[in-house]
């Protein structure tokens, strides 16, 4: 049998592995230099096993917004609320996770060792009067003087009970925090920093934990064992073992994965604050096996004219723990014996003035207990919260012991008070953090607490919005400065996460974005880098707007787009504001944007061009996107006609067009144009022209009606096309009814060029040729000198 064994760190694997072996094992190189590997034989249910001990380097995954949402600067901060979000394996940790896939294939169990934490709670003794004070200083004068007048006082109760010091309970994370706060002035960040190098060194067992119970399985008595050789603590150890062994004192509180903390090992080999770290965490796990402190508490209740006081008084009659915790002291004062009915004379009775006072500020231990208190944060991030106030200058420490509100701090809770949000408060933390204590127990569904605090959180991000005056009023009021005017210019950059479409390679939602430094637009996935499908628009779009109408064609899952142009060459053809589908179900609107289909809709790979010339046909090879039929940008330089079958067409209707009839497409446009006569909708000879503004369309030729729409003519456009060879228009079938790419007549000529079938079997007709449109064309002579 093998067992495999993870570590959260390396130093852990090394010694737990020591332990485990008895020092036999053995190291040996991993993927990953920074985690070795340790084997050794050990027996296990009585059966020889072989254990292989490695270890991770923290967390293995991180989680990371896609790449347009990367730049804080690029994108709305509310779009993040929506965004999506992937989990990776940074790459300084693929070595390790390759390590981890790798091995784990071949062994039955996967044990991950318990990592052990532990929890100890302060308890405080008060002790009151009856009266305690009077703000009334004339009343309280007339009490006195009543008092000294009258100033026998008689006994009216004598009380006498035993009292009990309760030991500490079993430390976990937060107590460790806040008492090395209070007693050893270590902040909680210093704290858990020295915890983990202890425990990573085998000193302790884990410092990150809620359990302040320790299990009933658990050999106490070992543990205790280890500290009876220490000089100081080494006594009261032994005490313990031989007055019937440890009974610690039980919590109530327990993460069911790692016991309370408590030391693993013994040394004498430390200093400064690690040394005092060490020591407070065996003190306090001997203090909580050890017994309640004893001791017997005395009451007296006098009267004097008719006024009550009382004092109390302690003797203790057996320390137990707190021979070996002197972090806590139970100690009053001395009170003489007295019995019911006794009347004596005070020696001095006297009125003092005092002062109420404000409360103290806040030291860290306080805090953490408020944060404990009012659910924010856990074990494990407390010191993590702090550090991140006390870093943004939120708060400051005043003589390295209380906290201070900064500034900044106070003009931020100024301001969110003035928005009438609670945001200061701790309940929308609070929340979370017993939403996500839910999920852990079963009691909710992680989806549902996920939909429901972003819901929460969007809210008041859209609140504080809207009300951000209000915060930058409070602040320049704290600092003294004026908030810099916030210009349109700053917000262009903001990407809009409305999805156009579902990406076809990934499903992903793909949406509108601005080329950089320029204001052309294109359509990306938002899975990016890790999909690199994008749309790329021609520069002819001014703007565009995704609407929330989707496409009854090709699905829900295709919005329609609004399109605006930057100058008016194809007004005619789509007239501005146009609206329009990119999802395939209008091929020529995608040809005339020149979008490759493959990249807005998912093609089968499977589906192949059928190529045939002069009866012979083949298969052509590359991606489908490389295999479409010639466009407006590409040229057939070979002398024979080409039979285009379009990859999208029935299969019924493919067959028909490879069995009856052979198509083709013209030639580009060139600079050849003047070889056919075009004739305009007033029957009149059109007038070639060229297009001389700077724009996408620059240099190509075209044909327009000669007197102009604006001077009683027609309004018609094409652009010019190469003519025909003569010895193929002589050859031109009548049929066209097979041809692929037939359009309305309302594109006029733009888009896919005219497409021409020819019947192989019967004599070619040069007066039936059809357009595009599906009109007989008129065959015109030459013109010689345009």
């Amino acid at each position: 049998m093998k067992y495999l064994n993870v570590a959260e760190k390396n130093d852990a694997a090394k010694n737990i592995a020591f332990h485990l072996s008895r020092g036999s094992s053995r190291r040996r190189e991993g993927l990953s230099q920074y985690n070795k590997i340790y084997d050794f034989e050990v027996e296990v249910l009585g059966q020889k096993s072989q254990m292989i001990m490695t270890s991770v380097s923290g967390h293995l995954l991180a989680l990371e917004f896609a790449g347009p949402f990367k730049n804080w600067q690029s994108c709305d901060p509310l779009t993040l609320f929506e965004a999506p979000v992937f989990k990776y394996c940074p790459e300084n940790y693929c070595k390790i996770k390759e390590l981890h896939s790798q091995d784990s294939k071949h062994f039955d169990y996967n044990v991950c060792f318990p990592l052990i934490n532990h929890r100890m709670n302060n308890l405080n003794v008060e002790f009151s009067w009856d009266r305690i004070r009077l703000f009334d200083q004339e009343a309280c004068q007339v009490l006195h003087d009543i008092c000294t007048e009258n100033p026998q006082a008689r006994v009216c109760e004598v009380k006498t009970k035993p009292k009990s010091k309760w030991r500490p309970l079993p430390l976990d994370t937060v107590e460790l925090e806040k008492l090395a706060s209070r007693k050893l002035k270590i902040n909680a960040k210093e704290t858990m920093r020295i915890a983990e190098k202890l425990y990573t060194q085998g000193l302790i067992s884990y410092p990150r934990t809620e359990t302040n119970e320790f299990p009933k399985e658990m050999n106490l008595g070992q543990l205790i064992g280890l500290q009876t050789q220490d000089p100081n603590w080494g006594g009261f150890a032994q005490n313990i073992l031989d007055s019937g062994g440890a009974t610690p004192r039980q919590g109530n509180k327990s993460d069911k994965a790692h016991p309370p903390i408590h030391p693993t090992k013994y040394t004498n080999n430390l200093t400064g604050n690690e040394q005092r770290i060490y020591e407070f965490i065996v003190r306090s796990f001997l203090a909580c096996c050890s017994k309640d402190a004893q001791g017997q508490e005395t009451s007296v209740t006098i009267d004097i004219a008719g006024e009550k006081f009382s004092a109390t008084g302690l003797m203790i009659t057996a320390r137990n723990y707190l021979d070996v915790y002197p972090y806590e002291k139970w100690s009053s004062k001395e009170i003489h014996i007295y019995e019911n009915g006794q009347t004596f004379d005070p020696t001095v009775i006297e009125m003092v003035e005092g002062s109420t006072s404000p409360p103290n500020l806040l030291t860290e231990a306080d805090l953490i207990a408020l944060m404990e208190k009012h659910g924010i944060g856990t074990d494990a991030t407390h010191a993590e919260h702090i550090e991140t106030i006390k870093n943004r200058s939120y708060v400051a420490l005043a003589n390295a012991v209380h906290f201070v509100p900064g500034l900044l701090g106070m003009g931020l809770v100024e301001g969110y008070d003035a928005m009438g949000l609670h945001i200061s408060k701790p309940h929308l933390r609070a929340q979370l953090e017993a939403d996500l204590k839910a999920i852990s127990e079963g009691r909710k569904q992680p989806q549902a607490v996920l939909a429901e605090q972003i819901a929460k959180y969007k809210e008041v991000y859209i609140t504080v919005t809207a009300e951000a005056l209000k915060i930058d009023n409070a602040l320049a009021e704290r600092l003294s400065e004026q908030p810099n005017q916030i210009t349109s210019h700053s917000r262009s950059a903001v990407i809009d996460m409305t999805p156009v479409l579902k990406c076809p390679k990934c499903g992903s939602d793909m949406i509108k974005r601005l080329k950089k430094n320029s204001d052309e637009y294109y359509i990306s996935c938002v899975s990016f880098p890790a999909c690199k499908n994008a749309v790329w628009l021609p520069n002819i779009v001014r703007t565009l707007e995704i609407l929330p109408e989707t496409c009854s064609q090709c699905g829900p899952n295709y919005k329609k787009i609004k399109f605006h142009w930057r100058n008016n060459s194809i007004n005619h053809l789509y007239p501005p504001p146009y609206v329009a589908c990119i999802g395939g179900c209008d091929l020529t609107f995608l040809e005339m944007m020149n979008i490759n289909l493959s990249t807005v809709k998912a093609v089968p790979q499977n589906r192949a061009i059928t190529s045939i010339t002069r009866g012979i046909t083949s298969e052509p090879s590359g991606p489908i996107s490389e295999r479409r039929p010639p466009t407006l940008h590409q040229q057939d330089s070979r002398d024979h006609p080409r039979t285009f079958v379009p990859p999208f067409l029935p299969n019924d209707t493919r067959r028909e067009n490879n069995q009856n009839s052979t198509s083709f497409t013209p030639t580009n446009v060139n600079d050849n144009v003047n070889d056919n006569n075009v004739i305009c909708y007033c029957n009149k000879q059109a007038i070639l022209l060229t297009v001389k503004k700077q724009n996408a369309n620059f240099g190509k030729k075209f044909y327009k009606c000669l007197i102009g729409k604006e001077n009683g003519g027609c309004d018609f456009f094409q652009w010019a096309f190469e003519s025909i060879e003569s010895s193929e228009s002589s050859n031109l079938d009548s049929s066209s009814s097979n041809s692929w790419g037939s359009t309305s007549n309302t594109t006029k000529g733009w888009g896919l060029p005219p497409r021409y079938s020819q019947d192989e079997r019967g004599p070619r007709n040069e007066d039936n040729v059809k357009c595009q449109c599906g009109l007989i064309c008129k065959k015109y002579e030459q013109l010689k000198n345009l």
